[in-house]
């Protein structure tokens, strides 16, 4: 306990930084994530192609890379900004590919004949989808959605690598004052589980409150 209430203030504020930067890049990832899923269930051709190349990359450009792109690259083109939104852009851009993966899943899910229905009123693609296909497909995807922004935020760890504050970084700061490495990961390690475990906490209740009846 000694390495925890020596240093509380030091892990407190990595915490919230993971926080931040879960909170963060998880709402990014979930706009896009609904985009890029809108994209490839487009019926205009360009669209699917940018939806289905913007998957295809991220998922499979490693994490890290990723992050020396986003951080690395970036300026050279005169963009400038704070490591915090570089490393949010980074995680929410990369998750965004796993969350769209499970939307589309969940748009597959629901039958035909709804989106069929919609059209013969009327509804428009925008419409359809938004008012009709994604409220069903959001239900049934719960779970996976769920499973990726838990990913996230154990992600979060490669942005300490790149100057900004978060629950990992820590280490290196109480290391350096002398104290077990040992004790000092395993605090860590309980911030995670912390956020983790309040995020499933969070999704099997919307699970619960959002089951679809079989």
């Amino acid at each position: 306990m000694k390495v925890l209430t020596d240093n509380f203030s030091t892990y407190w504020h990595g915490f919230l930084g993971t926080l931040a930067l879960t909170a963060v890049s998880a709402a990014l990832a979930l706009a896009l994530g609904v985009l890029m899923a809108a994209f490839r269930v487009s019926p205009v051709g360009p669209l699917r192609t940018l939806g289905a190349g913007w998957v295809t990359v991220l998922r499979n450009t490693p994490l890290t890379l990723l992050f020396f792109i986003v951080v690395l690259g970036l300026p050279r083109f005169g963009v400038s900004l704070p490591f915090f939104t570089f490393a949010v852009l980074a995680l929410g851009c990369y998750t965004s590919a796993f969350i769209c993966e499970a939307l589309r899943s969940g748009i597959n899910t629901v039958p035909t004949g709804q989106g069929e229905a919609a059209r013969s009123l009327g509804m428009t693609f925008g419409q359809t989808l938004s008012l009709v296909v994604l409220p069903q497909a959001f239900r049934s995807v719960i779970p996976p959605v769920g499973s990726v922004l838990i990913a996230l935020a154990k992600n979060t760890a490669i942005a300490g690598s790149f100057s900004v504050v978060e629950l990992l970084g820590t280490y290196r700061t109480i290391n350096e004052l002398g104290y077990s490495i040992l004790w000092t990961f395993v605090w860590i390690a309980v911030g995670y589980l912390i956020i983790t475990l309040a995020i499933s906490a969070l999704f099997n209740l919307l699970e619960r409150r959002l089951a679809v009846s079989r």
